[in-house]
Order: structure tokens, then C-alpha cells, then sequence
């Protein structure tokens, strides 16, 4: 059904994505045959577009890490693709953008993807995550619950993506 987010097994070389990942899901949503929406599309409208309250936890959170040392917002990294929000692009084609950005605690990746034909295109998003020390797995630890809540918000934006 078009704008029902579902979790789904994930599809993606993660040896490619984020080799030694030890955390990786996806969620996937029907994007019917509206205009033709394309993976750059598809995560600028999951990003810029999502529910507020996203904005205020990725708020808390740079608030949060900052006694850390951990990055906010990709800062210091190299985006060959530009930004979309706080995710350095790394590579992108009309059907799959990648994102994401390493850190001192964890390196992580998304990758959106779109495909199907013009009867039946949806979007997936995958999360991987590498974690690098102690920090890293506390930190994906006490994450994981909101971060399964904010792809599901996430995702419902690309259908609707008016605020």
C-alpha cells in the first residue's frame, strides 16, 4: 500500500557499503507512480522533510555528544555529492545514494535506493553501522529504539513530504 513504511531484510553488499558492519536494517515504503522521484529525491525528502520532532532528537543528540568529541552534522568530512542535511553524499546514481561519514566511535551509511517500474516504485532505506571502541557500541546500543522510530518517520515523507 503507497506511503506504508515496512522493515524489511536488507539488500545491499554491506562488505561494499561499510565492510565489518555489525548493525544493518532497512525499511522500504510504496512510492506509487507519482512524479518520478529519484534516490537523491527520495532522501532529500526523508531529511529536510521529515516530522519535526526528528529535528528536535538530532538537536538533543549534538548536544549530547558534544562533551564527547563526536562529530555533528558531518562536519570535517569529505562529501563528494554535497550535503543533504547532515549526510556527506559519497556516491549517488539516479536509483542509489549513499551517505554517511565516519567517526571516533562508529562509521555509518545510508543507503537509499529506488526501484520498480512505473506501476509499482519504492524506496528503501538501509542503515549500516561499524562500531570502533567501547563509546561506539554504547552509544548504537542506547540508539537503536529511536533510530528505528526516525526511518519509519523518515520514510513516510517521501510519499507526503509537506510539513
Amino acid at each position: 500500500m503507497i506511503g506504508t513504511v515496512r522493515e524489511v531484510t536488507p539488500n545491499v553488499d554491506a562488505g561494499t557499503m561499510l565492510a565489518g558492519a555489525q548493525f544493518i536494517d532497512a525499511f522500504t515504503v510504496e512510492i506509487g507512480t507519482a512524479p518520478v522521484i529519484n534516490a537523491r529525491e527520495a532522501c532529500t525528502r526523508m531529511v529536510l522533510h521529515g516530522p519535526r520532532w526528528i529535528d528536535v532528537l538530532l538537536r538533543l543528540r549534538n548536544i549530547l555528544v558534544t562533551p564527547f568529541g563526536l562529530k555533528k552534522s558531518g562536519q570535517g568530512e569529505h562529501a563528494p555529492g554535497g550535503l543533504i542535511g547532515l549526510f556527506p553524499v559519497l556516491s549517488e546514481t539516479p536509483e542509489r545514494l549513499v551517505a554517511g561519514f565516519n567517526d571516533s566511535h562508529l562509521d555509518f551509511r545510508i543507503v537509499v535506493d529506488v526501484a520498480g517500474d512505473a506501476a509499482r516504485r519504492q524506496a528503501t532505506l538501509t542503515t549500516l553501522v561499524r562500531t570502533n571502541n567501547l563509546l561506539g557500541r554504547t552509544y548504537l546500543t542506547l540508539i537503536t529504539p529511536f533510530h528505528k522510530l526516525v526511518a519509519r518517520g523518515m520514510m513516510g515523507r517521501i510519499v507526503e513530504p509537506a510539513r
